[in-house]
């Protein structure tokens, strides 16, 4: 074989090995809320606690999505993508034996490490293994395949449940993550950044966790221990300290998790912001409609039933993103992203006015608007982050963005989930049917994040004008990823290659 066919061949291993893993990834952070009544009804563990499963996912993840690329730049990028893939593989094991919810959670938080590495990593490997155009192609499939995963999820989920109980999903995860081993060990070549520092800022990420766990804690048990309880403030009081303390060590590293000096432009802070609203409020609400669905005193969805319900929301969102970057190129980035977050805004409005007569038919026309908007929003905002930096701070203002995701996932997802238990335990303590309380706690927490929504309008108000994206094809597979990861477009600064997170 000539130097040049395997050099091609070694290219396609990567894209392969790459694209499968964030896919599978992708597909099973998704699935899981649909998975957490059928996992409650054999483990015996509420709901409620369930939910760390999702929240404690995407706080690690947080923590690890910029700490992950770093260990591959120093130590070889795959090196720590294979280390990635066996976390998830033993993550998948863990969970799928788990006979209690502690362990499923804690399976969960193994895997927000495992599928934060993978996805940085992945990508890292992907663009040193291709250059210009076959570059640009290959990362545009990377995207293409975690906007399928992230959408197809839902259903997958609800069809493996029906089939092969819930723990069918992490069993194929696992072996699919075992063959992408096996690829990467045959295809993929190692690689390190050599100009990189050798210093890892171990602290910050330490510090990362150590802020979201007691925030995240104190918003689930405030229904519980009360908004003004010691416990709650204490719990703020910890995760505030614990803040401070990150931005202190981010002064003095010599490769800090977070350059802040970033935070001084404006266009990547309001659109960083804008980020962390979108992915705070499409995983809130993709979270409670799972459950609501599935509930007995509501619609009493199937799995599968649940999974085909949620479609218009997360296919929506991927099939429109597309088309936005040539809207974005013509109307201007922040104008498109504001009026995303105000289609947003009026669709969770929608879902606020929702009652226990309401049939699915009815979710339907705010589930579009929500889909619509979050298309229309998260693109041009993922796009703004990686064009308002010079080339050199690209990787940079792509791990803040990505690091937003997660934290926007985490927190919401926990204060969605805690709005929606106390409406529906006040209700039913004041003698409501078990329907009206659900309805009432969706309401509830649909207007909050309606609220968000609107906060997002203001930030499209914020961000300074800049320059959009083309609207070519690597934008729209660019704009298609963006409610999962940030990549690239054609208004980065230079045209960068610098992928890494």
């Amino acid at each position: 074989m000539s130097d040049v066919a395997q050099v091609s061949t070694r290219a396609g291993g990567v894209l392969a090995a790459t694209c499968i893993s964030t896919l599978v990834v992708n597909a099973n952070t998704s699935a899981v809320s649909i998975l957490l009544p059928a996992i409650s009804e054999d483990t015996g563990t509420s709901v409620e606690t369930l939910q760390w499963a999702v929240t404690g996912y995407s706080l690690v993840g947080a923590a690890v999505i910029v700490t992950s690329g770093s260990l591959g730049d120093v130590f070889g990028r795959k090196r720590v993508f294979q280390l990635g893939l066996v976390l998830f593989v033993a993550s998948c094991v863990m969970i799928a034996l788990a006979g209690s919810g502690g362990m499923v959670i804690a399976g969960r938080v193994i895997q927000g490490a495992a599928g934060a590495t993978i996805l940085a990593c992945g990508l890292s490997l992907l663009s040193v293994a291709n250059e210009g155009q076959a570059q640009l192609r290959a990362v545009s499939l990377w995207g293409a395949a975690a906007a399928v995963g992230a959408a197809a999820g839902p259903l997958l989920g609800g069809v493996l449940v029906d089939l092969t109980g819930w723990q069918g999903l992490f069993w194929i995860d696992a072996g699919v993550a075992v063959l992408c081993m096996l690829l990467t060990m045959v295809t993929v070549s190692e690689s390190r950044d050599e100009q990189r520092p050798r210093t890892i800022d171990y602290a910050g990420t330490i510090l990362i966790a150590v802020t979201l766990t007691p925030l995240i804690l104190g918003v689930t048990k405030s229904g519980d221990w009360g908004w003004l309880s010691a416990a709650t403030i204490g719990c703020f009081a910890l995760s505030v300290a614990a803040g401070y303390g990150f931005i202190a060590v981010e002064r003095r590293v010599a490769v800090p998790l977070l350059d802040l000096a970033l935070l001084r432009n404006r266009v990547l802070v309001g659109s960083t912001i804008a980020i962390l609203i979108g992915a705070g409020t499409i995983n809130g609400l993709m979270y409670l409609l799972s459950l609501y669905f599935q509930d007995p005193a509501s619609l009493d969805f199937s799995p599968l039933e649940a999974g085909l319900a949620t479609l218009p929301a997360t296919v929506g969102l991927v099939v429109v993103a597309p088309l936005v970057p040539r809207l974005a190129a013509k109307l201007g980035g922040r104008q498109t992203i504001g009026a995303g977050f105000a289609l947003t805004t009026v669709g969770f409005v929608m879902v606020g006015f929702v009652d226990a007569a309401w049939a699915y038919r009815a979710f339907l026309l705010p589930l579009v608007a929500i889909a619509v908007g979050m298309g229309m929003s998260n693109g041009p905002a993922s796009s703004a982050a990686t064009a308002s930096v010079p080339e050199n701070q690209v990787g940079g203002a792509s791990g803040v963005s990505n690091m937003a995701r997660y934290v926007g996932a985490a927190v919401a997802t926990a204060l969605a989930a805690t709005i929606y238990g106390t409406v529906i335990g006040n209700q039913t303590e004041d003698g409501a049917a078990q329907g009206d309380a659900l309805a009432a706690g969706l309401a509830a927490a649909s207007w909050t994040m309606a609220v968000f929504s609107f906060l997002g309008v203001l930030m499209a108000l914020v961000i300074a004008r800049h320059r959009a994206a083309a609207g070519t094809l690597e934008d729209a597979a660019a704009a298609a990823a963006a409610h999962t990861h940030t990549l690239p477009t054609s208004a980065t600064a230079g045209r960068s290659r610098d992928t890494r997170p």
